[in-house]
C-alpha cells in the first residue's frame, strides 16, 4: 500500500483523512528543531503503543510496547541521534510515555534513519492529533480512529510520500 499526504490530507485505501503537520510545512530542507515535515517517501519501521490506552493493536508491523522510561534521543551531540533511548539520559530527548494522548500510538518513518545524518531532523513519527490538529514539530498527526485503521492496512512494504 502507498499512502499520500497532499494537502494536509492523508490518503491510504478507501481513505481521505484530515492530518496535522509541521508548523511550518513541508519543505526537502529540513533540519533539527526547525518545525517542518519533510518531503519525500518514506518506509515503516514499527509502531510503539500505550497498552494501557491502547489494548489491542492489528498491524504486520513490528510492535512495541511504550515504557515509562522510553524516549527518542533529539540531541546532535548523542551518539544515539534519532534513536530509541531509555531514561536517565545525559542527552536532549524526547519523552514517549506521556500524560497526554498525543503519543498512544506512534508510528515511525525512517525518515533520516540509515545512515543518521547529524542535525537533519529527528523523531518523525505518525502519532495521535489533538483534538484541534494543531500543528507538529514536524512529525505527522491524526485521529485515533483513523490510526487504526492505518495500521490495519499498512506492512514493512508500504511507503508513504510526503508532498
Amino acid at each position: 500500500m502507498h499512502i499520500k499526504l497532499i494537502n494536509k490530507k492523508l490518503l491510504f485505501g478507501k481513505y481521505k483523512v484530515k492530518c496535522a503537520t509541521g508548523k511550518r510545512g513541508i519543505s526537502k530542507k529540513k533540519k533539527e528543531g526547525d518545525n517542518i515535515t519533510p518531503k519525500g517517501t518514506f518506509r515503516f519501521i514499527g509502531v510503539f503503543y500505550r497498552k494501557d490506552r491502547i489494548p489491542l493493536i492489528k498491524t504486520k508491523l513490528k510492535k512495541s510496547i511504550i515504557k515509562r522510561n522510553m524516549g527518542w534521543c533529539d540531541d546532535c551531540r548523542s551518539k544515539f541521534y534519532n534513536k530509541m533511548i531509555k531514561f536517565p539520559f545525559k542527552f536532549r530527548a524526547e519523552k514517549l510515555y506521556r500524560r497526554k494522548s498525543l503519543y498512544d500510538i506512534i508510528l515511525v518513518l525512517n525518515y533520516n534513519y540509515k545512515p543518521v545524518v547529524k542535525n537533519k531532523g529527528s523523531a518523525i513519527f505518525i502519532h495521535i492529533a489533538s483534538n484541534k490538529y494543531s500543528p507538529t514539530k514536524g512529525c505527522i498527526a491524526i485521529s485515533k480512529k483513523n490510526m487504526i485503521a492505518l495500521l490495519s492496512l499498512i506492512s514493512k512494504k508500504s511507503k508513504i510520500t510526503i508532498f
